[in-house]
């Protein structure tokens, strides 16, 4: 749903793009996030290992239903989406201490990120390949243009834009990039890293 809403945000701002000149305002991209710093969020299609030591019961591989939960047997159902895997895993430990006592202070829960679906972003405008597209590992917009097959002859390579949803102020912003400083190394801060749901467009 909220893919959906940035991509028509982007039609909307195409005519503004078009009016807009090629310097690259001023933006601070090294603010923007690194997600390798942290956890991996879990996500719909996202499948997860889940071992319980001695215990084989309740070891399963779960995919993260549509409706953000995942099934473990002899437990039921628990929330996944939105989680990181530690996270799931103080949940399962909860839920599993109420059939087994573990000793304090010992991990006896695993929870392994098995397939990654979740990290996916979009392409528009002047590409080789437009489309929807996935990693098994974080990308930076230089590493997603290349999977798109790069600017077409035609792209308008100073004035990319990143469309990203902000949870915090429940708005889209617009990220403004340059294709050419980003490749040829000259702005390495302005390649920045992808984020689930982020749409990329070149005018």
């Amino acid at each position: 749903m909220r893919a959906a809403a940035v991509t028509a945000l982007v039609a909307l701002c195409l005519p503004c793009l078009d009016a807009c000149g090629g310097s690259i305002p001023s933006y601070p991209w090294p603010k923007e996030p690194d997600p390798t710093r942290a956890e991996i969020e879990l996500g719909v299609g996202d499948v997860v290992g889940i071992t319980v030591w001695d215990n084989r019961d309740f070891n399963t591989d779960a995919t993260v239903r549509a409706d953000g939960t995942i099934t473990i047997p002899l437990i039921g159902d628990l929330k996944a989406a939105g989680s990181t895997p530690s996270m799931l895993r103080k949940a399962i430990k909860d839920r599993v201490e109420q059939f087994i006592k573990f000793p304090e202070g010992q991990n006896f829960v695993t929870v392994m990120l098995k397939t990654w679906r979740s990290y996916r972003w979009t392409i528009q405008g002047e590409v080789t390949r437009q489309g929807v597209f996935t990693s098994d590992h974080y990308v930076r917009v230089s590493e997603a243009i290349a999977q798109a097959g790069g600017p077409s002859r035609f792209a308008r390579r100073e004035r990319l834009v990143l469309f990203r949803y902000d949870a915090a102020t429940r708005q889209t912003k617009r990220i403004p990039l340059h294709y050419d400083l980003i490749v040829s190394g000259e702005r390495p801060d302005m390649d920045i890293f992808v984020l689930a749901n982020d749409v990329i467009y070149i005018p």
